[in-house]
């Protein structure tokens, strides 16, 4: 891999490497994914862990671009598969569709990426953000269907497991104690300090409190961290020109550029941290939280 490795800082901002954007719909040869993909890889030849993402209720793969494209810039490769466009899709068939998805990865992701660019099979880190975060919790702790390669690390960016405590999307994966996540990787969560907040008295909240990333990271054990984007919202980290509904429902900060930078550069410092053993980045930004482009309270990092 090429060397992108600066201060801790550096993560915030955009890596080294030039980004090719790649989308599936055109692959009719025999490795066609089982799902529409939106891929980001660095152009440069060079073997790569790989980050497979899942998106939020009602959002396109592509509503991520630029927050995929900062994360490969780092030297990853970004495969994000569209699981659904209604939500008339259950949460367990998305989860079956997006095991589908990884099992794919070892046989047919090479075919899709830039020559000379390998994924890295031994190093695959699960991620998704809304409701893709509870389908990438519920497939790393082995709910519904099981995929058959192994995952080294787990991302969830504002993850949400249902409308309330009372109300969890199927399978239901909180049970409310601390530390109940037999998990055999490391776990960082990502919150949204506006994500519990209603938009509109007719609103309900985008990430309700108890079912929200408060809940993820309680449940989560060592090794874990944990940062919440304070003055932003539940679709802050996507793209400006995302749908606009997204704007409409979901309380947000006042522009997404910080909390996308924000969120790009912890996801890059924890995968650096754990798909490749180095640390410096993640412990400077929990020592000194302040270097990330928008607040951080809390910032913490438990390893045992």
């Amino acid at each position: 891999m090429a060397d992108t490795h600066g201060t801790e800082a550096s993560v915030f901002g955009e890596g080294e490497l030039k980004v090719d954007f790649i989308s599936s719909v055109d692959a009719w040869h025999s490795s066609r994914p089982p799902k529409p993909l939106f891929i980001a890889a660095p152009m440069a030849g060079g073997e790569y862990p790989v980050v497979l993402f899942f998106h939020g209720f009602e959002i396109l793969n592509v509503d991520y671009k630029q927050l995929f494209g900062h994360i490969a810039s780092h030297g990853f490769i970004v495969v994000a598969p569209q699981l659904y466009i209604t939500p008339l899709e259950s949460a367990e068939m998305e989860i079956r569709d997006a095991v589908k998805v990884a099992d794919w990865i070892s046989s047919g992701l090479k075919s899709l990426l830039p020559t000379g660019v390998n994924p890295n099979l031994h190093k695959i880190a699960l991620a998704g953000h809304s409701r893709g975060g509870h389908t990438a919790f519920s497939i790393a702790l082995g709910r519904d269907t099981k995929p058959s390669i192994n995952f080294s690390a787990l991302i969830g960016v504002d993850p949400v497991a249902g409308t309330s405590k009372s109300s969890q999307i199927k399978p239901e994966i909180l049970d409310f104690k601390r530390g109940s996540f037999e998990l055999d990787m490391p776990v960082m969560v990502i919150g949204s300090g506006l994500g519990e907040e209603r938009m509109g008295l007719l609103l309900p909240p985008c990430a309700p409190k108890g079912v929200n990333h408060a809940e993820f990271y309680n449940e989560c054990r060592p090794k874990c961290c944990y940062f919440v984007v304070k003055d932003y919202g539940h679709t802050d980290m996507l793209d400006d020109d995302a749908l606009k509904l997204t704007k409409c429902v979901c309380k947000s900060g006042k522009t997404r550029e910080p909390m996308r930078r924000s969120v790009g550069g912890l996801a890059v410092a924890f995968l650096r941290a754990y798909l490749e053993g180095e640390k410096g980045e993640l412990l400077g930004i929990v020592k000194e939280p302040q270097i990330a482009p928008a607040e951080l309270n809390p910032a913490v990092l438990r390893e045992v």
